[in-house]
């Protein structure tokens, strides 16, 4: 019994000991962490990127819902960021449930090709096969959103009856943050 005793001791003491290396390490000094950072800013292989925040798409986001909203449709919005990653989607009230992952795939569309997803669906007639490209959907709806003509993010609507209309209410996202 005193065998086992000691030995959950000492198990204990080092697992204690590890955990508190851990943290140790976890809280590296704030000089330290912005000497390393002010060494990379230098570095001139890196570069800087304009990013929507939260609250700038979920402004977006909300202003194409309420655009679809006072025109009595049902609709999704997702904005994406500069890498197709979701920073918010809205569902609407009532909204079909084709809807979430349509508007999220016409943003990410959008943001990838820095073009208007109903400009996109043009370019199919000389390259059918654009559509076959993994998360993509070539259906009116989906804008990005650009600084200095790069994107930097992408708005998708989907559920209202066409497309226009779905792209309507994303340029209404868009207009929201004065662009």
């Amino acid at each position: 019994m005193k065998k086992i005793m000691i030995g959950a001791v000492t198990a204990a003491v080092v697992a204690a000991g590890a955990f508190g290396a851990v943290s140790a390490n976890a809280s590296a000094p704030a000089a330290e962490t912005r000497a390393a950072v002010t060494a990379d800013v230098s570095n001139r292989s890196l570069q800087q990127t304009t990013h929507l925040t939260i609250g700038a798409a979920t402004k977006a986001a909300k202003a194409a819902l309420d655009a679809a909203e006072k025109e009595n449709q049902r609709v999704t919005v997702a904005v994406v960021d500069r890498n197709g990653n979701t920073i918010v989607t809205l569902r609407g009230d009532g909204a079909g449930p084709q809807s979430y992952e349509s508007a999220e795939k016409k943003a990410y569309t959008a943001v990838s090709w820095n073009a208007p997803t109903s400009e996109l669906t043009k370019r199919l007639e000389q390259a059918p096969n654009l559509k076959d490209i993994p998360g993509t959907l070539f259906l009116g709806g989906g804008v990005p959103v650009q600084v200095k003509g790069a994107p930097v993010a992408g708005i998708g609507v989907a559920g209202a009856p066409s497309g226009d209309l779905d792209e309507k209410f994303a340029l209404a996202g868009v207009a929201a943050l004065g662009r």
